[in-house]
């Protein structure tokens, strides 16, 4: 007699295999065309300038105007919630995905293609925008090495501007520092108004009408010696208000130069500069003189002390009592640790795209010079 003996299963049903996420794919697949573009600005001047002004200005216009709602800096808050979102990330994936191997290398694909997404914003946002065409030559300037002598001369006339406008201005007799006679909204609008000047005038530039961002731990970001940044991932230009009122015009133009599609250092300093003297406000004009007239009379003490001094001689007491006030000023910060950390990292950053690394700040001189010969 035949008898059916019912079998129990032992062992579970196996689960099934997990799945590269299509999002994932779909990130990777811009990442990968991301660097075909890259690769394309860098062997295309014309492509590079083409992109950046009729697409990367596009970007840019929306990432700025999609922030500028925020009252804070979007970027800024993101940084300081960097750890918390790399524990929970940790945490996450520890949880959920450390069965096998095969669901580590799943996770950790997944975060490679969100990461992509960066260098996607970057490269379609910023990137050409450091492999186009130099100012100089947008400019007509004719750009060269320069003298001793030459800087001496584009230092005099910086300094007969700064004292010009210094007699429109108001000095705190307590600090010696020049106070500017409004806040940050009111300098936003009146930098908004000169860049709508510089456009009329310079074709190149892209017409916005966008918000700066204050950076709420100013104080900190101080001993790293930044005072501004441009976020390209949030659209946001951040400005340092820890910093001496008649540094953060200039400083503001020149992120606002950033977020108008001028990369390199030297020349967002440099249309910063024509920028603030463009403005029918005194302050601004002020600021971007001297600023200038600083990083010029660097250069000449480097080069002939004796003219560096020559030089100075020739500003306003008090302006000369401004600067020496700014060094005083400056030394609390100085040699922060802080600043070796963010001059390396800033450094590598620039010469990564094709620049002179941190020097680059410092070549405006070239331009000031060419522009006033």
């Amino acid at each position: 007699m035949n008898k059916e003996i019912p079998i129990e299963e032992t062992a579970e049903a196996m689960p099934p295999k997990r799945k590269f996420p299509l999002f994932a794919k779909i990130f990777l697949g811009i990442g990968a065309f991301s660097a075909l573009l890259y690769i394309a600005f860098l062997l295309s001047e014309d492509f590079a300038d083409f992109f950046n002004r009729y697409i990367s200005s596009v970007f840019r216009a929306v990432m700025a105007y999609a922030t500028s709602w925020i009252p804070f800096s979007l970027g800024e808050f993101l940084l300081i919630l960097t750890p918390v979102i790399f524990a929970a990330i940790v945490i996450y994936g520890t949880k959920k995905y450390a069965d096998t191997w095969r669901d580590v290398f799943i996770y950790c694909g997944s975060l490679v293609s969100v990461i992509t997404l960066i260098f996607a914003a970057f490269t379609i946002g910023f990137a050409p925008a450091y492999r186009g065409a130099t100012l100089d030559k947008k400019l007509g300037l004719d750009r060269q090495k320069v003298s001793a002598e030459e800087l001496y001369a584009t230092a005099l006339i910086l300094s007969e501007k700064v004292n010009e406008e210094s007699e429109k201005i108001t000095y705190n007799t307590k600090t010696d520092f020049s106070v500017m006679p409004y806040g940050i909204d009111g300098m936003n609008d009146r930098l908004i108004d000169a860049y709508d000047v510089a456009c009329d005038k310079y074709t190149f530039v892209q017409r916005l009408d966008s918000k700066l961002k204050p950076v709420m731990l100013s104080e900190l970001m101080s001993y790293t010696h930044i005072t501004g940044v441009y976020s390209f991932f949030t659209g946001e230009a951040n400005i340092n208000v820890a910093f001496p009122d008649y540094t953060i015009p200039y400083t503001a133009a020149h992120e606002l130069s950033h977020q108008r599609g001028i990369a390199r250092e030297d020349e967002a300093n440099f249309m910063a500069f024509l920028v603030c003297i463009d403005s029918e406000d005194a302050y601004i004009r002020y600021s971007g003189y001297l600023n200038l007239f600083e990083y010029v009379s660097s250069a000449l003490y480097s080069a002939s002390p004796e003219l560096y001094y020559a030089a100075v001689d020739t500003l306003n007491a008090d302006v000369r009592r401004e600067m020496r006030a700014y060094s005083a000023f400056f030394d609390k910060y100085r040699d922060s640790t802080a600043s070796k950390v963010s001059e390396t990292v800033n450094n590598t950053s620039l010469i990564l795209q094709g620049t002179e690394g941190t020097k680059s700040y410092g070549m405006v001189v070239d331009l000031a010079v060419a522009y006033y010969k």
